[in-house]
């Protein structure tokens, strides 16, 4: 009931709509009315009652609960079922016990911090308020060896919902960084559960750097309002984040060569000599390409190639 009555006071944008209006329209009474309007105002929205116009719309709170991110959200799939937490250990964990249990593929979690919140090979990734922290649930019908691909549309969907909403010119960082002039802005971890030649499901955990000061956060790192030298909403970039990403998602059959140009022309880390340091051994050379499955072409000194799957990689200038 809250959603309803938020959606009738929040369409009439700045005009009052009066409480009589909303007892008609949705069947309930004024005290009710009363009781919703005073839990939402609890949730940060500012909604004003004046004695016979009735109720106005007048702010939004920029936090990402199912209000707020499920208003106007454009998709099909993801962001239909939203778990939302102030505070959480890591909103991957979460997401993987909901989907043990069957939830259903497209469920995000989301927190405004979180406490253990973690990157690749079990690195702490640093998660202070003014992030957006989520964690989607996919099930795929792709082979294990084929997660790279889900890394690769993600960092295009983050990298270019960055761009539109902030003009800035973010860029991608093989596997799974997305920088800003040369800073670390987010990074994405896919974690799953399979078989030998199936995937049950994933897990794909996006962190970005929003309104985050910049004394909370590593020294090679970086956040929108830092660039911007002003706050941005992160309900609105991550609104279109999970617009895009289910986007290309659903394109992931039929038109991934698609997926792979646009990668490619955000990437900024072909073309450059790059050290790569993948299971115990450091490998340098130029990035050539992206194979099929996501992997990096790395053309050694020696003249050969070779892909590789994952890895720590180091931009030589």
């Amino acid at each position: 009931m809250d959603e309803k009555i938020l959606t009738v006071i929040r369409e009439n944008g700045e005009k009052y709509v009066s409480g009589e209006e909303i007892c008609k329209e949705l069947g309930i009474s004024r005290a009710a009315i009363w009781k919703h309007i005073e839990k939402l105002r609890h949730e940060g929205y500012d909604i004003a009652a004046t004695p016979h116009l009735g109720y106005r719309f007048i702010s939004a709170p920029d936090r990402l609960i199912p209000l707020e991110v499920s208003w106007k959200l454009k998709t099909k799939i993801f962001g239909k079922k939203i778990y939302s937490f102030k505070e959480t250990d890591s909103t991957n964990t979460i997401a993987y016990r909901l989907a043990e249990n069957g939830e259903k593929e497209g469920s995000v979690v989301f927190a405004e911090q979180q406490t253990k919140g973690r990157g690749r090979f079990h690195r702490a990734w640093a998660s202070p308020q003014g992030g957006i922290y989520m964690s989607l649930i996919l099930r795929p019908k792709l082979e294990p060896i084929q997660t790279a691909l889900i890394t690769l549309t993600a960092s295009v969907a983050v990298a270019e919902a960055i761009r539109e909403v902030t003009n800035l010119p973010a860029r991608i960082k093989w596997p799974n960084d997305v920088l800003i002039n040369s800073s670390k802005i987010s990074g994405i971890l896919t974690e799953m559960k399979a078989e030998q030649d199936t995937i049950d499901f994933m897990i794909l955990g996006i962190g970005v750097n929003v309104n985050t000061s910049k004394q909370e956060l590593p020294s090679r790192a970086t956040s929108i309002a830092a660039q911007l030298k002003t706050p941005i909403s992160k309900v609105g970039l991550s609104k279109r984040i999970l617009e895009l990403l289910e986007a290309y998602y659903l394109k992931l059959d039929e038109d991934f060569e698609s997926i792979i140009n646009k990668w490619r022309g955000l990437s900024g880390t072909l073309g450059n000599r790059v050290k790569i340091h993948a299971h115990n051994q450091t490998l340098e050379g130029q990035a050539l390409d992206i194979d099929e499955n996501g992997g990096l072409i790395l053309r050694l000194d020696s003249g050969f190639t070779k892909h590789i799957l994952s890895g720590d990689v180091e931009l030589i200038r």
